[in-house]
């Protein structure tokens, strides 16, 4: 009897071997823990390797400071009373600082998308939100130590070292910095080319920057202002650095009264830990929001 071996093979040749099939690791607790702070190593060593955006961060708080600070101060001397407008002026700048690093701190998940390494992280055996969350911290770190080193700068205008205070700005510094980030991913999730994003980021910064109150106190604002301000999530977290830095200066009542009025909702002070709680929701309803576009997303 003639048997018929298969094309190709040789007599006496041993069976080709079977594939041998891949196991890929569920998800877990585990694995997306490990995820975030994976992310957010990486977001350190982009930090402290890029030595040039660091200095080019510092450049935009001390032009406000020193140039437009001092610049100002002759025609708002009087108006401020016994504080110096560059006092004034030092809880926004390191918000506006903050709020700038945070959000190029969400631009670069858009370079990860043009470059091809997002695709990688999203087919990771992890959920896509522990992605995102250590983006989201790892920008909110960035944000903050780029904010200390403005913060250093606090006794040339005027703002002694306080440890408390030191603290308090550190930790709310963290929370702008985490809310902000998480916004920017928001504006990320369907922002394909780095042009687009980088257009769209001044357009939202700009206004969330000058509807905070970072760089004029908001007594005696136009009827329409005082609605958009206390709209403008970023207002509660100037306000809480302005009341850090006031409690530790040398300040009159009156000028306390025309630079750091409470922040009212129809004539309610609203506590300094609610105003927080406010930026620490609307980063969460960010992060949502962001996780669930790139679950929809190819």
């Amino acid at each position: 009897m003639t048997t018929v071996s298969e094309p190709g093979a040789a007599a006496g040749a041993p069976a080709p071997a079977r594939a041998t099939p891949i196991h890929l690791p569920e998800q877990s607790l585990r694995h997306d823990v490990r995820a975030v702070k994976v992310v957010w190593q990486r977001e350190m060593i982009r930090f402290s390797q890029d030595k040039v955006r660091i200095l080019t961060s510092l450049l935009q708080p001390l032009l406000y400071m020193f140039v437009l600070g001092t610049g100002l101060s002759s025609l708002t001397r009087g108006a401020t009373g016994d504080v110096n407008l560059r006092t004034f002026m030092f809880p926004g700048v390191l918000a506006v600082s903050v709020l700038f690093t945070a959000m190029f701190s969400a631009v670069s998940i858009v370079w990860d998308r043009e470059f091809g390494f997002l695709r990688e992280m999203l087919v990771a055996p992890v959920r896509r939100g522990s992605i995102l969350v250590g983006k989201a911290i790892g920008g909110a770190t960035v944000a903050t130590i780029q904010g200390a080193f403005v913060l250093a700068l606090a006794p040339l205008v005027g703002v002694p070292y306080a440890p408390v205070m030191v603290l308090v700005l550190l930790v709310e510094m963290l929370v702008l910095g985490f809310s902000v980030t998480a916004f920017g991913l928001v504006l990320a999730a369907r922002v394909k080319q780095i042009q687009s994003m980088m257009g769209l980021m001044q357009m939202v910064l700009l206004p969330l920057m000058f509807l905070s109150g970072a760089l004029y106190p908001l007594a005696n604002l136009p009827a329409w202002l005082n609605v958009a301000v206390h709209v403008n999530p970023i207002t509660y977290a100037v306000h809480p650095l302005r009341d850090a830095v006031f409690v530790h200066i040398d300040a009159s009542s009156q000028a306390v009264a025309a630079l750091n009025p409470p922040l009212t909702w129809w004539g309610w002070v609203v506590p300094a830990v609610v105003q927080v709680g406010v930026v620490v929701a609307a980063g969460l309803a960010f992060l949502a929001i962001a996780i669930w576009e790139f679950n929809r997303a190819d």
